[in-house]
């Protein structure tokens, strides 16, 4: 249940459930499934779930709740029944899991809620494993949800007409998911959110869908109460923080502000931003100042004609090479992401992309397969030529449709061939020699022994 679309709409049809209104506080089940997927999305350390926890924490001031993570070892239970409400969450790779926990729980006569980006963008094939989807953000529904969940008066849809403000929303409640007897295996990085939105609007994400093209922020004063609540929680100021904003420097004010503000915390962080904010050398130093450890960047691509296809317009290749140097020469790392797979595409792209991160000594490259999400504008442009809809393989490690400038095993052969020789021991050290020995060098390693078992079946 993780985000909103800008709509004036909320649902007029009621469904009417049997059970009798009770005095009695209404219980909540909050699930987060685990995924299908025999690749790394759901191994090794996960991140703590930020929009699940809030979603706990609102229902919590009214109702009592319990909350399940199945991506850490906790197990669903068998007896839903005692549950009034089954609150689930999902991505598209997790989704059909959460459909059949959803109607295991309608089945034994909870009620159930699905929320997430899957859900929002597939209405329609939601509805049927749910009594209510809620559409975006839960906090910009809540009360109305809230409320027809107390009268036994659930709609199908819980849709906002507006956008809640950010200065409105509380701090999450952490007991919810650290009282999990298998909580020690969250990432020790604790995630908190600045802002919301992300307005570039690339037609393969969906984000400009979900949340529309706005941008929210909180305030700094508010991102530093956070920041000093989980200091004091945590007993130490060196704490790791990943702000899980879709891009943080859309507002370069507010970023500046923001930064400005952190000085002197002794927080790390990392954080999603745009690669034209990184053109001016003062940023990452501010941001470096400020306590930053490293910037997840989205290159995509190498090729331009890739970049003009996905309508990244912030992404200026010419200018690449010298948004790296101003991010390490402020002594920050980099999480660059690539993406393969586009009609743009060809075998030079894997070339190009290779140099590219071995030119600059890029920290921890990810790479991807390019994936049409449903409802996105792409996905509905692509629909035709799309493999399968098997849910359970759209996690961006899985073959969904042939480039029109490659044959489908030249492609994979390439798209396992540069993770391999980009993860090998000598380009390993190539990489990161010089470079402080952190959680990052323990990534590489992992990512070694990943690379050198995939095969082109497992990504089939």
């Amino acid at each position: 249940m993780n985000s909103l679309h800008h709509s004036d709409f909320i649902a007029s049809d009621t469904l009417t459930v049997s059970k009798p209104a009770s005095s009695r506080k209404k219980r909540w089940l909050l699930v987060q499934p685990k995924s299908k997927t025999n690749l790394m999305v759901d191994s090794g350390k996960v991140s703590i779930p930020l929009n699940l926890m809030m979603v706990g924490t609102l229902a919590k001031t009214r109702f009592e709740v319990d909350f399940v993570d199945e991506r850490i070892g906790d197990v669903v239970p068998e007896d839903l029944s005692k549950y009034d409400v089954v609150a689930i969450t999902a991505r598209t790779l997790n989704v059909s899991k959460a459909y059949q926990i959803a109607d295991r729980a309608r089945a034994q006569g909870a009620r159930v809620i699905l929320g997430g980006t899957h859900p929002t963008m597939m209405f329609e094939e939601a509805k049927e494993h749910a009594t209510s989807v809620v559409f975006g953000e839960i906090e910009s529904v809540w009360d109305s949800l809230a409320d027809d969940i107390e009268r036994d008066t659930m709609k199908p849809l819980y849709k906002a007409g507006a956008f809640k403000s950010m200065t409105q929303m509380g701090m999450p409640d952490f007991s919810i998911v650290l009282n999990s007897p298998n909580s020690k295996r969250y990432s020790f990085r604790i995630p908190l959110l600045a802002t919301k939105g992300c307005p570039v609007g690339c037609n393969f994400c969906t984000t400009p869908t979900i949340y529309g093209k706005s941008f929210r922020t909180r305030t700094s004063d508010l991102v530093v109460e956070e920041i000093k609540f989980h200091q004091n929680r945590l007993g130490k100021k060196d704490i790791h923080i990943s702000f899980m904003d879709d891009n943080i420097s859309f507002r370069p004010a507010f970023m500046e502000e923001l930064m400005h503000a952190m000085i002197g915390l002794g927080a790390k962080w990392n954080a999603n931003i745009s690669m034209n904010f990184l053109e001016k050398p003062e940023v990452p130093k501010l941001a470096k100042e400020a306590g930053c450890e490293l910037l997840n960047i989205g290159f995509e691509s190498v090729t331009p004609e890739t970049i003009k296809y996905v309508h990244k317009g912030s992404n200026r290749i010419n200018r690449y090479d010298e948004v790296v140097a101003n991010v390490h020469n402020a002594g920050i790392g980099i999480q660059g992401y690539f993406i393969f797979g586009f009609d743009t595409d060809t075998l030079n792209s894997f070339q190009g992309t290779y140099d590219f991160i071995m030119r600059n000594r890029i920290e921890f490259p990810v790479f991807t397969i390019a994936t049409p999400f449903p409802g996105t504008p792409w996905f509905e442009e692509m629909k035709p030529r799309i493999l399968h809809f098997d849910w359970d393989k759209y996690d961006t490690f899985h073959y969904m449709y042939k480039p029109m400038k490659m044959e489908r095993d030249e492609f994979l052969e390439n798209f396992i061939k540069i993770q391999r020789e980009i993860y090998s021991w000598k380009n390993i050290w190539k990489r990161l020699h010089g470079k402080p020995f952190n959680w990052i060098w323990m990534v590489n390693v992992a990512m070694h022994y990943f690379t050198h078992r995939l095969t082109p079946k497992m990504l089939m």
